[in-house]
């Protein structure tokens, strides 16, 4: 199958299209056809040889984690799907080698939910690990409540533009860091827009004197650090971009595969409440200029590719 791969770390350069071996589909797993793949910071992260301590190579990697696709075959131990159902899945292993930038992927279960049917391909593939991310920081690491007040950095990216519209679904009032373009974008989303840098505190503080009760932090260094004294009293701060955050007083948060909270994502695309903003979409040949792109770190919403019609 074709497939873009890498035989060593590096940066986009390493990433080559080119024939690699199908999948195999093991009991616990369908074969999906991929129609999109989302590109994510760690995809680069990992292609750069960052996660080697906790993720290591089986090279040649083929990248990307997000999927949206169709299933071609379900092993013999899945009775959950079929063959033509359309699914999503966040398909991470334990070791990087078989991913989603390619013709066919080999999704285990535990990583695939049903694809909202309200959503095109391409924006079904941005929702799995910025959704999962999202949603299981608020729900299960901050533990936010109806009422409370949620400070999210970044808030027009991929994950932050999710845990917006997810904060906000819960009855929280949402902050949300963001450069000046992007404050209408965040403003759409249901927060209240506020530019990050030098003067945040006071920005933050003019909006919620007494302080936040939660931070949700995805850029860490000096955002994290400043984020401290933006807390409530009792507030809590939790981070998906720095461990720091530990010895902070804060929670750190990998996000994991959980078909569970995969499908009640889904469920909410499909009731309005979620949405996937695509910012730009590339061809599977192009996968290296989607990943030089989201290294810029400045994307509305995802970068998708598109793999298949």
């Amino acid at each position: 199958m074709k497939a873009i791969s890498y035989a060593r770390y590096g940066g986009p350069e390493v990433l080559e299209l080119g024939e690699v071996d199908d999948p195999k589909v093991g009991p616990d797993a369908v074969l999906v056809k991929v129609r999109a793949a989302a590109v994510n910071p760690v995809d680069w992260k990992c292609r750069e040889g960052y996660l080697d301590a906790i993720l290591p190579a089986v090279f040649p990697v083929v990248p990307g984690w997000d999927v949206s696709g169709v299933v071609v075959q379900p092993g013999p131990a899945v009775p959950e799907f079929s063959v033509g159902d359309e699914v999503i899945g966040y398909v991470r292993a334990d070791v990087l080698s078989g991913g989603t930038f390619a013709e066919y992927v080999a999704a285990p279960v535990r990583t695939l939910a049903r694809k909202p049917g309200s959503m095109s391909f391409e924006e079904a593939a941005g929702l799995p690990l910025a959704g999962l991310t999202a949603h299981q920081m608020l729900s299960r690491v901050l533990g936010v409540q109806r009422g409370e007040s949620v400070l999210v950095h970044a808030a027009a990216g991929g994950v932050g533009s999710i845990a917006v519209q997810l904060a906000v679904h819960l009855g929280a009032r949402v902050i949300g860091t963001a450069s000046e373009r992007n404050h209408d974008f965040v403003r759409g989303l249901g927060g209240e827009p506020v530019s990050h840098g030098a003067g945040l505190a006071e920005r933050v503080r003019e909006l919620v004197p007494g302080g936040v009760d939660a931070v949700f932090d995805s850029v860490g260094g000096d955002t994290l650090r400043a984020s401290v004294n933006l807390l409530a009293p009792e507030g809590r701060l939790a981070s998906i971009a720095d461990p720091e955050v530990v010895s902070l007083g804060g929670q750190y948060w990998f996000v994991r595969p959980d078909p569970q909270d995969l499908q009640h994502l889904s469920d909410l695309a499909d009731q309005g409440v979620v949405t996937v903003h695509v910012s730009e979409t590339f061809p599977l040949e192009r996968a290296a200029d989607a990943h030089r792109l989201n290294e810029e770190g400045r994307t509305r919403g995802k970068i998708v590719v598109r793999v298949s019609e």
